[in-house]
């Protein structure tokens, strides 16, 4: 089964969701937990089988599909697409066990194993066009979770959210299909493969060109500063569920493709644009901190320092150093476990009082302390606190940047701290002091049901806050050999000195040894 244990995971979802249209309304809860855990249990044993020595790909797959033009169905996993592919498998059965009371449940659990499969297309696919086709088809069950299940401006922010997404991808696409050219022009053949596109070495001007091309694609996706204004809208009318999907799993597209396409296939580009977009990430970090503190509803608040936390990440990516690309990839995996737990949080409040309004809150601690432990964990961890995830990752993403300039660096450090401001003001508004409102008084506390979904979340906080090597090992080994390739690449003087030779590093540390 390990020789096809990618195609596995991410074809039985939507070979089940299919399964699923045939299953009684009664049993679909337990079916639907019953294939997603199914599919937790193969990522988890796509772990356990993976080799952490080894930095390239394992488990590949590869079947022609149109020869003629080089493309075909190539899947493969490395250290930096291991842990999201477990970590989206691992939302998907949180996400389905913690489904409260929902009109069309079926339909929704369907949708969400749909999404599943798009998801590990994404992170698995070394084509691409099978890239493309998954990264496009994740925009349909999204649209229909938000535009099915949201709140009353649902309608408006699915479809901004298709219309910014889709037109990034036309523009990606259009600079897969120049990539795939520039193959042919160099080789005499034709290729999608991203492993073949990275041997190709281009001129400084094609690559800044290409890089503009992905980069739209990506930045619209993570979102980046200014293409961010469809995600609040999107996360506020998103039902709990799309909310948490979105967060922990699909923002994570766009960072994920930096690392797997533009680092590796553009150093030269990556290095000319590197101070630009830490600019833009560090605003992104600064500015949406700001808005953050200025909004009355939990979950928008949430929403915005989702944005903040992204910025963070790709301060990392490109800082173009093992250091900085690991943080990154590590405050991945966190940001999606921290932010997903915040979301599900929020959607407990509002299942009990159907608001998200602060203002209708004060005393919580008082009359549901689990809820308020939980949320105050899941908060602590949200603004870095030594200990817990995000504070790994945050700390190797700013110690690889701080490599490269030590002024931006500064300014990011200090911007994250007004994360701590705005998420210690929001808790201290909805959970300390009196009772304000009588109808929170009786407001039962968190359930079996919500245990189950958010204790392993605050287990996977403390654990990988406190021992994050399980991941940072074999990430570290699959980074090593990116910026490696890219040192190789680069063809500016400016580019090599940015980028590290690991290589002259090994050897003198077998010197000194």
């Amino acid at each position: 089964m390990l020789d096809n244990i990618l195609s596995i995971l991410v074809f039985f979802p939507a070979i089940a969701a299919i399964f699923g249209f045939a299953v009684a309304k009664d049993s679909i809860r337990a079916y639907g937990v019953a294939v997603a855990f199914i599919e937790f249990a193969l990522s988890l044993l796509l772990w356990f089988s993976f080799d952490s020595s080894v930095s390239g790909m394992q488990f590949m797959e590869m079947v022609p599909l149109v020869p003629a033009f080089g493309i075909n169905y190539i899947l493969g996993v490395d250290g930096i697409s291991l842990f999201i592919v477990i970590l989206a498998s691992f939302f998907t059965m949180i996400g389905i066990a913690s489904l409260g009371e929902t009109k069309n449940v079926k339909n929704m659990i369907i949708s969400l194993l749909f999404l599943q499969m798009t998801m590990a297309g994404v992170f698995v696919a070394l084509d691409a066009i099978v890239f493309y086709v998954f990264w496009e088809l994740s925009l349909v069950p999204m649209l229909y979770i938000i535009g099915a299940w949201g709140g009353p401006l649902r309608i408006y922010a699915s479809v901004k959210f298709f219309l910014y997404t889709f037109t990034g991808s036309l523009i990606m696409l259009v600079g897969m299909l120049f990539m795939a050219y520039f193959y042919y022009q160099a080789t005499g053949t034709w290729s999608f493969a991203f492993l073949e596109w990275y041997r190709l070495i281009l001129p400084e001007t094609f690559q800044l060109w290409l890089f503009g091309a992905f980069f739209i694609g990506f930045a619209i996706k993570v979102p980046m500063f200014p293409f961010h204004t469809w995600l609040p809208y999107a996360h506020g009318q998103a039902p709990t569920i799309g909310s948490v999907i979105l967060a922990a799993i699909l923002l994570k597209m766009g960072t994920y493709a930096f690392i797997r396409l533009s680092l590796p296939m553009f150093p030269d580009a990556s290095v000319f644009f590197m101070f630009p977009i830490a600019i833009i990430a560090i605003i992104m970090i600064i500015y949406t901190a700001m808005v953050a503190y200025a909004q009355e509803d939990i979950k928008q608040v949430v929403a915005y320092s989702s944005i903040s936390h992204m910025g963070v990440i790709i301060l990392g990516t490109f800082a173009l150093n093992v250091e900085g690309i690991t943080g990154s990839i590590f405050l991945m995996i966190a940001h999606g476990v921290v932010s997903g737990a915040l979301f599900l949080l929020v959607g407990v409040i509002y299942d009990r009082r159907h608001t998200k309004m602060m203002a209708e809150f004060g005393g919580l601690a008082s009359v549901m302390p689990r809820y308020a432990t939980i949320f105050g964990i899941m908060l602590m961890a949200s603004v870095g606190l030594p200990l817990t995830i995000n504070f790994v990752g945050e700390f190797l993403s700013l110690l690889g940047f701080y490599q490269q300039s030590h002024i931006l660096t500064l300014l990011a450090g200090i911007a994250i701290i007004v994360g701590a401001i705005y998420m210690l003001a929001a808790y201290k508004k909805m959970f300390f002091g009196e009772v304000t409102n009588e109808e929170n008084r009786n407001l039962p506390d968190v359930n079996k049901r919500e245990l189950t979904a958010l204790i392993p979340l605050v287990i996977i906080t403390v654990w990988l806050g406190v021992y994050p090597k399980p991941l940072l090992e074999p990430i570290s080994n699959s980074v090593e050999s990116v910026v490696q390739l890219m040192h190789d690449k680069a063809i500016t003087e400016e580019a090599k000195k940015r980028i590290p030779n690991l290589a002259d590093r090994d050897s003198r540390v077998k010197e000194a040894n």
